[in-house]
C-alpha cells in the first residue's frame, strides 16, 4: 500500500468519525473528555493528521455505541 492510499484511510477514516461523533451529538471537546485525550488529538484524527491506536479506536466506538466497522464503511468515490 502507497503512501497515498494510507493517507486517504486516514482522511476517510476522519471523516467518517467526525459524522459518527455528530450524529451523536457530540463536540470534539466533549468525546476527548469521555475518552480522555486532548482535544488537539481528536481534531488531527477527523482531518487524517494523524493514525490514532486501535485502543484509542476502541474506546471511541464504546463511547459513541457503534460497531468499529463503521469507520471503515468509505464512500466509493473517495
Amino acid at each position: 500500500m502507497d503512501n497515498l492510499n494510507k493517507k486517504n484511510i486516514l482522511i476517510n477514516f476522519g471523516e467518517n468519525l467526525r459524522k459518527l461523533r455528530l450524529s451523536k451529538g457530540l463536540t470534539q471537546e466533549q468525546l476527548a473528555n469521555e475518552i480522555g485525550v486532548e482535544i488537539s488529538q481528536i481534531s488531527r484524527i477527523e482531518r487524517g493528521v494523524i493514525n490514532t491506536s486501535i485502543t484509542t479506536l476502541y474506546t471511541i466506538s464504546m463511547t459513541l455505541k457503534i460497531d468499529i466497522d463503521e469507520f471503515f464503511i468509505f464512500d466509493s468515490e473517495s
